[in-house]
């Protein structure tokens, strides 16, 4: 008789999901930066999104809506590219007054997301993500009469 499989594993308990919202906004600034990197390779790309939405007859259907992605690179006036990082439609000051990362040439840039992403995912960033705009909605006060 051969060893039952699950006696192989080790079983933990599963953890829980984390509703910290610098660490929400981490993982969405790295999939925009991963966005960039697939704008760089292919500059029709569009990212695609999965929406609910209600037919005329009431019922409810997933579609899957294009969204237009913008370039976070430019040219300067030297002839580099710099480079900028956006949380929503703010851009993000490394230091006082410098919002943008010199690149030099365009294929330096998929390197310089690269940096970036391993820098959002090691909280580097974490300081100006808490200094962005404030996360979700704000509820609105109530009125006691």
């Amino acid at each position: 008789m051969s060893t039952p499989i699950l006696k192989s594993f080790t079983f933990v308990p599963q953890p829980k999901v984390s509703n910290d919202p610098v660490v929400i906004k981490r993982e969405r600034i790295v999939s925009r930066l991963e966005d960039q990197k697939a704008l760089l390779a292919d500059p029709t790309f569009v990212r695609r999104v999965k929406r609910w939405e209600h037919k005329e007859g009431g019922e409810k259907v997933l579609i899957e809506k294009p969204i237009r992605t913008s370039k976070w690179w430019q040219t300067d006036p030297n002839g580099g590219y710099v480079m900028t990082v956006k949380v929503g439609s703010k851009r993000i000051e490394f230091e006082k007054g410098k919002a943008a990362i010199a690149v030099g040439t365009l294929e330096k840039l998929p390197g310089v997301i690269d940096a970036l992403i391993k820098a959002v995912r090691g909280g580097e960033l974490d300081e100006q993500l808490k200094q962005s705009s404030k996360f979700g909605r704000p509820i609105p006060s109530r009125k006691v009469a």
